[in-house]
């Protein structure tokens, strides 16, 4: 259970990665037409989605170090905070945004929350 936990985190990371750079460097690109924005409103939402894009960087960073620290306990800390933040980004996201959100992040970062907790 430990490696389908860890496999589902670095997943959650990497998914995570692709949010950061659709919001950020590819928002003018591929981030566009992945949220299906005119050029118009894309304009509008540039400097909120690159913040957006910048806390998703921060969600990386914890699980980046929950896979990869040295000291089991503080590697198991930041993997809790980054998957509960994940989750709640998820829930919220769900709630404000559209509701795929919740399947496409939150519902996975509360499976692995889960299998970390079981462990």
């Amino acid at each position: 259970m430990a490696m389908l936990a860890q496999a589902l985190i670095a997943l959650i990371a990497l998914l995570h990665v692709y949010f950061v750079l659709l919001e950020t460097v590819l928002f003018d690109t591929r981030g566009r037409r992945v949220f299906g924005l005119s050029a118009e409103k894309a304009a509008v939402l540039k400097p909120a989605m690159s913040n957006q894009g910048c806390y998703n960087g921060f969600l990386v960073s914890a699980l980046a170090l929950g896979l990869f620290h040295p000291d089991p306990a503080i590697a198991h800390a930041f993997t809790v905070f980054g998957l509960a933040c994940v989750t709640v980004a998820g829930l919220w996201g769900a709630a404000t945004v559209k509701r795929s959100i919740l399947y496409i992040q939150g519902l996975p970062a509360l499976v692995a929350l889960g299998l970390v907790l079981a462990l």
